[in-house]
């Protein structure tokens, strides 16, 4: 009787373990992949963090906190409001918030994000694009 119970627990731990992944979903609500640095604040700065907001968003403000500390003379910040910059949200096709982006010198958006993010990884992400390591996957 134990045999059969350790042989259907095995039998049971194969099969779970080949269960194929889940498919990969599409992005609800794609980030800009490329900015005009003009319209934004600090153009020459060599990096550029903006977070799209809206001031019916909960998360909002605790991104902004997290992304805010980030700017200095390598890297300008803004918080781009959707009462205040409707247009810069219609121009960039920005249809949630927040939406905070990593951009380069060129307007190149390197890093996205989606809704919260942890300030971990948001600085983490600034940080590996300063040093060069490119693009997180």
């Amino acid at each position: 009787m134990l045999a059969v119970l350790v042989v259907a627990l095995i039998v049971a731990f194969v099969l779970r373990r080949r269960k194929p992944a889940a498919p990969t979903q599409p992005q609800l609500w794609p980030a800009p992949v490329q900015l005009d640095r003009a319209d934004f604040v600090r153009p020459a700065a060599p990096w550029l963090v903006a977070v799209f907001t809206s001031a019916t968003c909960e998360g909002c403000a605790r991104v902004t906190a997290k992304a805010e500390v980030l700017a200095g003379d390598e890297v300008a910040y803004e918080a781009v409001p959707f009462q205040e910059r409707r247009d810069l949200h219609e121009r960039y096709g920005v249809e949630a918030a927040p939406t905070t982006v990593i951009a380069d010198a060129d307007g190149v958006v390197q890093k996205s994000f989606v809704g919260d993010v942890s300030a971990t990884d948001l600085w983490a992400a600034l940080a590996s694009l300063r040093e060069g390591t490119g693009p997180e996957p």
